[in-house]
């Protein structure tokens, strides 16, 4: 499973926030800005005779970003990297270096997109715009997330970035796209922690099981993952005779989701009862610890 924002329409360049929510990642609105200027001072100095430089340089950003408009993304981000290339004290050789990096993940070069944010950070530590560079790389990760049953190191690699976006940018648009986008990143890596636990416990490996149901419960609590790795604590503490933790996490299952399959079988299981049958009106933990 790919967790992707590139299936809504993209909306125009000149109007969209640097966001990918469910559309595609915009370029920098500022960069747009940048662009029109470059136009405006294109036209102002084309009859002039000493421009020849400066008229290159805006050949090859427009080529750019023209490319961009027709989605041509490899050009785009071959005339972006030209641009640093041939002229790399240019005013616009900084901005050519984001427009270039957002290029690079319109075409699914998502590593060289990393690699280019990157290096945009390392050299511009204190940009103004360093938060758009933290995001792009956050999000360049976050399409590369794979199904549960591969390795999850991109999706620790997403989490970490999206993290940094939050923490060095709480009041950001970028903060507040990344905290939803880390929820769904969370529950990945749940749901692997599971798998492999789920097989540990059918391998009767509780130890090793109970190791990972645990971690989710310490590292992913908030996700949809958290019932079910009470049950299996629950089967895990069962089948070694430990009944006191048993019925512990049973009652914290209870407690938290009393109407889901996991607290009927953990129920059935602690109590040797089935909870679908009327019993005293008792509650849960009065039945189980005697009360």
């Amino acid at each position: 499973m790919r967790f992707s924002g590139k299936d809504i329409q993209q909306k125009s360049v000149a109007l969209c926030l640097p966001l990918a929510r469910a559309s595609r990642l915009s370029p920098p609105l500022f960069l747009v800005a940048s662009l029109l200027l470059l136009f405006v001072l294109s036209a102002c100095s084309s009859n002039e005779k000493d421009t020849y430089v400066a008229r290159d340089v805006e050949t090859l950003y427009n080529l750019g970003y023209m490319s961009l408009e027709k989605k041509r993304w490899k050009m785009a981000a071959g005339a972006f990297d030209e641009v640093e290339r041939q002229h790399p004290y240019s005013v616009w050789a900084r901005q050519s270096q984001l427009m270039g990096a957002y290029a690079l993940y319109m075409d699914d070069e998502y590593d060289s997109a990393i690699l280019a944010a990157e290096r945009f950070l390392s050299l511009h530590p204190g940009n103004s715009h360093a938060a758009y560079a933290h995001y792009l790389i956050g999000i360049s990760y976050y399409e590369q997330i794979s199904d549960v049953y591969r390795d999850q190191r991109i999706t620790e690699q997403a989490a970490q970035a999206l993290t940094e976006v939050v923490r060095r940018y709480p009041e950001s648009e970028y903060a507040r796209d990344a905290t939803l986008k880390l929820d769904l990143v969370y529950d990945q890596l749940a749901a692997k922690d599971m798998d492999v636990g789920r097989f540990y416990l059918n391998q009767e490996q509780y130890l090793a099981a109970m190791g990972r149901f645990q971690h989710v419960l310490d590292a992913y609590g908030t996700t949809s993952h958290v019932p079910e790795a009470l049950h299996r604590m629950v089967e895990c503490f069962t089948a070694l005779g430990v009944t006191s933790e048993a019925q512990k996490y049973a009652a914290v299952l209870g407690h938290n989701a009393p109407n889901s399959q996991w607290y009927k079988r953990s129920y059935a299981m602690v109590t040797g009862e089935d909870p679908n049958v009327p019993t005293e009106n008792r509650s849960f933990f009065a039945r189980i610890f005697g009360n």
